[in-house]
């Protein structure tokens, strides 16, 4: 229940001299410009101050990239994770996985509330955070039962092999969890990100939080450099973005968002995802790029020769090197070209894994705007088949979604309510990518250890585009097949999490699974 911390744990040397000294480089006819060179006087100080200023307000800002910072942070929500640091690709993140490390109680956010309204929140996350622990009580049996039917031979060594069916559990009860529960990690960025952090650090979802981190982000860089506060523009008010003004015309977004949810889940027809558009002649266009590269004619690589060069494993291994080395590879680079966009529903837990492939951009949602204060949750594949978790993963959103509406009648601030949405709560939204980043998500994501619904969603996705393009799909399949017709071995790249399935010898339209 603490506020958020954050600690600068590394960082690149004098970011605003650095910013100058790189653009000063840029028109310098005497080699490199170095970090004392914007200093060393009164006349380059004040040409430093210049150039800073002109840079910035033109808009030349990859100045501002070369500096980086590394902050830890401790004590954010979820929530605050997936809806604003998170949203963007320009970032690196290593944080506490709830999948695989058991959340304990007083692990979570409290955002600003009426006192009475305070005791109420903490009330219901107690309880959520109490069905989370029963959950996983209730799922161990059945978990074991099926882990060791995949695996008969571990079960003579349970105790070796009970933290990963624990872990198991952890990754469907998290679902029952709220998404104000708290997080660490390390979070690198640029100076260019954290200055556009300040620059929206009151923006929806979760301004409180926002306003509390990057706040602390802002001094720890400006005790460092003092001189990075030439660099901050004024924070923009919410109310001057283009989001709250047109919400502001329908400030009575219930029924609104009731229709819409209606809507986009009808056009859905039950997929996780669904094909919406694609470049309708991407195979073509690929085969061209590829002669194009080796500056060859059509009389000597045909379209269906040039796509097996480049989309076959066995005719091109570089797809399965786990470096992923696809956009600096010439030919690899050909995959830019064609294009896809799905539309998509998987839960906010799920989702915050998927927005983690950053290449794979999508205009993810204000939350309150698809809230209707209805029960409204995806229910884990493993929980739907059984009975008695079921029963209690039910009974626990209905009172989760009955706690908000209760924090809203006491006069609490949406947002801060909607902290307590579920894990399970879903986010609608659009998703688009180039084949060569959709290449690396989808292979990944097709593996059996992948998050459930980001694995059926991959599945709905390379399923609907072999409809249009089935020379294009052939060969993503999970990494163990790609690895094994590129001749990498060992044929599966997970080791110990080994999923027990021959998966390199399934076609697509037999992939399913239990756990």
């Amino acid at each position: 229940m603490s506020k958020p911390i954050v600690k600068l744990e590394a960082v690149i040397c004098d970011p605003y001299d650095l910013a100058v000294a790189t653009a000063r480089t840029c028109y310098s006819a005497k080699g490199i410009i170095r970090v004392p060179d914007v200093r060393k006087n009164e006349r380059t100080l004040a040409l430093r101050d210049k150039i800073a200023q002109s840079t910035r307000e033109a808009g030349h800002l990859t100045t501002r990239q070369h500096a980086h910072f590394v902050f830890s942070l401790d004590c954010v929500s979820r929530q605050f994770l997936w809806s604003f640091l998170h949203s963007h690709p320009f970032y690196n993140s290593e944080q506490v996985s709830q999948r695989y490390v058991k959340v304990e109680p007083g692990r979570y956010t409290v955002p600003p509330l009426p006192e009475k309204a305070e005791k109420t929140f903490h009330e219901i996350v107690t309880e959520q955070i109490s069905d989370y622990h029963q959950l996983i009580e209730s799922l161990l049996p059945k978990l074991r039962q099926e882990y060791y039917a995949i695996f008969p031979i571990r079960k003579k060594w349970q105790d070796k092999y009970e933290k990963t069916v624990l872990k198991k559990a952890y990754e469907i009860a998290r679902y029952a969890l709220p998404v104000a529960t708290h997080a660490y990690l390390y979070h690198t960025i640029s100076a260019l990100t954290l200055m556009r952090y300040h620059r929206l650090i009151n923006y929806f979802d979760t301004p409180w939080e926002q306003q509390q981190v990057i706040q602390q982000m802002v001094d720890c860089v400006l005790e460092h450099d003092p001189d990075f506060a030439h660099e901050l523009k004024d924070t923009m008010p919410l109310e001057q973005s283009p989001e709250y003004q047109i919400l502001q015309q329908h400030f009575s977004q219930t029924s609104l968002s009731k229709s819409f949810v209606e809507e986009f889940d009808q056009s859905l027809a039950g997929k996780k995802s669904q094909l919406i558009d694609y470049k309708i002649h991407a195979p073509q266009t690929l085969a061209q790029s590829v002669r194009s590269v080796l500056g060859l004619p059509k009389s000597a690589l045909s379209d269906t020769d040039a796509l097996a060069r480049l989309l076959d494993p066995a005719q091109n291994p570089s797809l399965g090197d786990t470096l992923n080395i696809n956009s600096m590879s010439k030919l690899n680079r050909c995959l830019f070209h064609a294009h896809y966009t799905f539309r998509k529903k998987i839960s906010h837990t799920a989702d915050s894994q998927d927005q983690r492939h950053r290449m794979v951009p999508a205009s993810r949602p204000i939350l309150e705007s698809q809230f209707t204060g209805e029960p409204d949750y995806i229910v884990p594949k493993m929980i739907e088949g059984h009975e008695q978790a079921r029963e209690l993963y039910v009974a626990s959103m209905n009172k989760t979604f009955a706690g908000i509406q209760k924090l809203l009648e006491m006069k609490s601030p949406k947002d801060s309510a909607l902290y307590l949405l579920p894990n399970a709560f879903p986010i609608r939204f659009e998703e688009s990518g180039d084949l060569l980043n959709l290449h690396h998500k989808w292979h990944a994501r097709a593996c059996y250890t992948a998050q459930e619904e980001i694995f059926y969603a991959t599945i709905d996705e390379l399923q609907a585009v072999s409809k249009v393009h089935p020379q294009i799909t052939e060969h993503i399949l999970a990494p163990c097949y790609i690895r094994k017709r590129a001749g990498i071995k060992p044929i599966c790249p997970e080791g110990d999490r080994f999923c027990g399935v021959k998966v390199w010898q399934q076609d697509i339209n037999e992939y399913d699974r239990v756990i």
